[in-house]
């Protein structure tokens, strides 16, 4: 029994019945960040949005983070500029990291695509305990940015 696997399992079911097309992307994504932090209780769960040439802070949970954060800066920028998920189990050992909190030990940031298959939104997930994220936390997480694309 992997405890892990079976919360996810729970909250990408629990999800879609927690999103609606009907509200504002803000409203939704809140939601999804607060299920996430209250489900595995992680130091920080939160969104960037894809402003320009920049992600501007979206709705999150935890501490006060970065306002901004330029395209390819930061583990963040680095998600969004490959279009793919970065798991970092060190972020001291992060070329180039953000600091935005000092608490932060390892991150885990995920690409969530738009209809037009860019990156829209990042989701991004940190943690005071180092390598806390792995493969189970990408594949999962992954899942979830194609649930949250139905209210994009």
């Amino acid at each position: 029994m992997n405890i892990k696997s079976d919360k996810y399992t729970a909250l990408l079911n629990q999800i879609p019945n927690l999103i609606d097309k009907n509200i504002s992307l803000v409203s939704n994504l809140a939601s999804i960040s607060a299920v996430l932090k209250d489900c595995f209780d992680f130091f920080w769960v939160g969104f960037y949005i894809v402003d320009g040439d920049r992600l501007v802070i979206g709705p999150y949970q935890g501490p006060l983070a970065c306002v901004e954060i330029p395209f390819g800066k930061g583990v963040c920028g680095a998600c969004w500029e490959k279009g793919e998920a970065i798991l970092v189990p060190d972020v001291h050992s992060f070329e180039g990291h953000i600091s935005c909190n000092a608490d932060s030990k390892s991150e885990i940031v995920v690409p969530v695509f738009g209809k037009d298959d860019k990156v829209d939104i990042v989701l991004d997930i940190d943690s005071t305990q180092l390598d806390t994220f792995d493969d189970c936390d990408v594949r999962n997480l992954k899942k979830l940015g194609k649930i949250i694309v139905m209210v994009l």
